[in-house]
């Protein structure tokens, strides 16, 4: 069992930047595929980015691309958002979560097995 706690949001203005950590605990996450998804209230939960277990492959929701990148550090068993050029429309939980084995689908949350409580991040306009 992973637990996945994250952390680094916050209120932030518009073109601003932040980076997210998800920081896992009692399993090794060097074997998991990661992932990032927003949840806005009163919508569905988005994905944002993924990467493989290597690091070796990275992907975006069309929404980010250019603006956020995700990477990790396995020595540290923690995955990172960073985030720039902030929007509006950026503001949602952020949720961290993983997976071990085949990552059937990067971009759908069914795929995910592990999840955290979430970090709200808030861009004002």
């Amino acid at each position: 069992q992973v637990q996945l706690v994250e952390s680094g949001g916050g209120l932030v203005q518009a073109g601003g930047s932040l980076r997210l950590s998800c920081a896992a605990s009692g399993r090794t996450i060097s074997t998991a595929n990661m992932g990032w998804f927003l949840q806005a209230p009163g919508k569905e939960r988005e994905f944002v980015a993924a990467i493989s277990w290597s690091g070796g492959r990275t992907y975006y929701a069309d929404s980010v691309k250019g603006r956020f990148t995700i990477s990790r550090d396995n020595a540290k068993n923690t995955v990172y958002l960073q985030m720039n050029s902030l929007k509006p429309e950026d503001t949602a939980v952020y949720y961290c979560a993983a997976v071990y084995g085949t990552m059937r689908s990067y971009s759908a949350a069914y795929t995910y097995d592990y999840w955290g409580q979430g970090t709200q991040v808030t861009v004002s306009s």
